[in-house]
């Protein structure tokens, strides 16, 4: 596995790991949760990516968000579901690096430095809310049910958030092949299909691996804003790849409609109403990705552990007008592309529909329309974002 110490060596391995990806992304879209993805994950884990964000004090290259940033969107464009995969688990080695003593950092580091991955099993089905868990750390014993655990089937080690036995959120990391761990393939969703985030179940694991993850939420942080960023790399990604695809299909397959014809067009290209669709959403793609590069520099500047609220809702805010409008334009691009390249290229077997699945399956992770109220009340009202700054 090569070691990736610097952003061009993560940019070239991202490239690469997305050319190899690409041909099987629509095989595996319409696989979904009936063939677990082995050989794609396998080539994730082979790239070296996983460990690029680790401290250079633990051992790694300490590479931050503007690289995760690019990586993730590239690799996102060819098959946003593997690129979704390691969202959790860049996630989980920043709160490692903010958060884990040594003992913990070592343990875990050691493996992620070695190519392996940490699955996340964080959310929960039919409480009141997102974060009304019910799974408990009591006695040394963990026990609960998650679901949306994307990456924890295939994983080496599940982080799961637990209420301990004080009622104090906590944050355990267990092996995926630990006693009393199941993770099911119940995962039947319109889009992502690949990432299999299905349910998890613990019953009596044994724990000794933890960390105080209610502390996370009790200072200013941006690991809200560094995990939102990969979210909106996914978002950029998918737009980008759906407009190259449209852009494929265009020059290659797609004709000129007879009312283009009766004006002079001799390809779909030449189309005047085509030229324009196709460059106006090419001009909302390369916005989404400039603002998905703007707010990872402004995470950059600011580092792990901001100096304050204020600058934690610095890079909140500018995450969260990336992920809105990347979302935005993710879904449609997703449907544009129908739009300039005609009814055949509906067709089932180009599988270009999952463009817009995958999308709309994405997009609706956490609500567009509370990241715009936030950076409404930020410029009208001089507002920062509850939680110390941190959305």
């Amino acid at each position: 596995m090569p070691a990736i110490r610097t952003h061009a060596e993560a940019v070239t391995a991202a490239t690469e790991l997305a050319a190899a990806l690409a041909p099987g992304a629509a095989e595996r879209d319409r696989n979904g949760a009936d063939v677990v993805p082995h050989e794609a994950l396998a080539l994730l884990d082979g790239s070296g990516l996983l460990a690029i964000t680790v401290p250079p004090a633990d051992g790694g290259a300490g590479l931050g968000p503007s690289t995760l940033a690019e990586v993730i969107r590239l690799v996102a464009a060819a098959d946003p579901a593997i690129a979704q995969v390691p969202q959790a688990h860049f996630l989980l080695v920043d709160v490692l690096a903010a958060h884990g003593d040594a003992a913990t950092r070592k343990r875990l580091y050691a493996d992620v430095l070695a190519g392996r991955r940490i699955g996340n099993a964080l959310a929960e089905r039919g409480g009141k809310h997102a974060q009304d868990l019910k799974t408990r750390v009591a006695g040394g014993r963990l026990n609960g049910v998650k679901y949306y655990t994307t990456g924890a089937l295939t994983s080496s080690w599940i982080a799961v958030s637990a209420l301990g036995e004080d009622g104090r959120l906590v944050l355990v990391f267990v092996p995926r092949d630990a006693p009393g761990i199941a993770v099911d393939t119940d995962w039947d969703v319109i889009g992502q299909r690949a990432t299999i985030s299905g349910t998890a179940t613990f019953t009596d694991v044994p724990v000794d691996l933890s960390v105080d993850y209610a502390h996370a939420y009790e200072v200013p942080q941006q690991l809200g804003a560094r995990a939102q960023l990969v979210h909106s790399a996914i978002e950029a990604g998918i737009a980008g790849g759906a407009l190259a695809d449209a852009r494929t299909y265009l020059r290659s397959k797609a004709r000129p409609s007879t009312e283009a014809v009766r004006f002079g067009a001799s390809s779909a290209v030449e189309d005047p109403h085509v030229m324009y669709r196709y460059g106006r959403l090419a001009t909302r793609v390369r916005a989404a990705e400039a603002l998905l590069e703007a707010a990872a520099r402004t995470l950059d500047d600011i580092g792990l552990i901001p100096a304050d609220a204020a600058a934690a809702a610095r890079g909140s805010l500018a995450v969260a007008a990336a992920k809105a409008f990347a979302s935005e334009v993710a879904v449609e691009a997703g449907s544009e592309l129908f739009a300039l390249c005609g009814t055949s290229s509906a067709a089932s077997k180009y599988d270009l529909d999952r463009h817009w699945r995958n999308a709309r399956t994405h997009s609706v992770h956490d609500p567009v329309d509370w990241k715009y109220h936030h950076l409404a009340a930020w410029e009208l009202s001089d507002v920062q974002p509850p939680n110390h700054g941190q959305l």
